[in-house]
């Protein structure tokens, strides 16, 4: 058996401009070269592979890895990096995280074998980039850090409390607090009505993402909305400011814009259902 494997990162057209240069200085998965795999048929396809190591990515040894989150975060930066060159360029299709191939031979009939879904995707996407839109409902004080943390601090919260003793005082504070984030839902939910609106009008595809939480998140506050825009290249830039503009005059809140990313949210390539014996076991 073969010491090494094929490592598929996007299929994409063939076209005569985007030769090995548009590859120069990037590296793939395990710091290996990266090159394209065209699909001998002349459909015109082609696939941006990596010879990896086989003993990483066999089934054994890939579940393992996939616990392994310092491997993961260094193959999915790679992965991400040789998609993102070459989006640069071209249109391209992502394929999944750690999608090997026994050679170079089995990456060529899976281009032949679903040349006719690739193409439509890749038709579909021409032209477009992704941009993410992330709402965060941001952090409100804790009146208990400061209406319990001294003597002096009860006092004090007594006195601007119009009187109140210090136990009413904390709990008006409680009270007060939970207004202010109910509030600041109802902005999060007037701020995303607003952005699907500008989506609408302007994008050509939206998908819906789970909210991130722990160290997934980004920044303080909590993530509301965690959503993709599929948009011309030509529109990102009033795209993006438009929907920055959707947070004015509400509170509480922040709109994050991210991208431009090649199209992962928009692309289902048909390679995933690749039969098994394709693949590198």
């Amino acid at each position: 058996m073969t010491d090494e494997v094929a490592y598929a990162y996007a299929v994409l057209r063939a076209l005569e401009d985007l030769g090995a240069a548009a590859l120069d200085g990037v590296e793939g998965v395990a710091g290996a070269s990266v090159r394209l795999v065209p699909e001998s048929s002349g459909s015109a396809l082609s696939a941006a592979v990596s010879s990896v190591p086989a003993g990483d990515f066999r089934e054994d040894a890939l579940r393992s890895h996939l616990e392994d989150l310092d491997w993961l975060a260094t193959v999915a930066r790679a992965h991400h990096c040789v998609i993102e060159a070459l989006a640069a360029r071209t249109t391209v299709l992502p394929l999944r995280l750690a999608t090997v191939y026994l050679d170079d031979g089995r990456v060529a009939a899976m281009l032949r074998e679903e040349a006719e879904e690739f193409s439509r995707a890749l038709e579909r996407l021409a032209g477009h980039l992704e941009w993410g839109v992330k709402i965060y409902v941001e952090p409100q004080p804790d009146p208990q850090a400061t209406g319990t943390a001294s003597v002096a601090d009860t006092a004090s919260l007594a006195d601007t409390a119009d009187g109140l003793g210090p136990g009413r005082a904390y709990l008006r504070a409680r009270r007060d607090q939970r207004h202010s984030r109910d509030e600041s839902y109802r902005a999060a939910r007037q701020a995303a009505d607003r952005v699907e609106a500008i989506g609408r009008a302007m994008a050509a595809g939206h998908a819906r993402h789970r909210v991130q939480q722990g160290e997934l998140a980004a920044g303080a506050g909590e993530n509301v909305v965690n959503d993709a825009y599929l948009l011309p290249r030509e529109a990102a830039a009033d795209f993006r400011a438009r929907v920055l503009g959707a947070a004015e005059g509400l509170s509480g809140i922040r709109i994050d814009v991210t991208g431009p990313w090649a199209p992962y949210s928009f692309a289902t390539p048909p390679g995933a259902r690749t039969p098994a014996t394709d693949r590198a076991p």
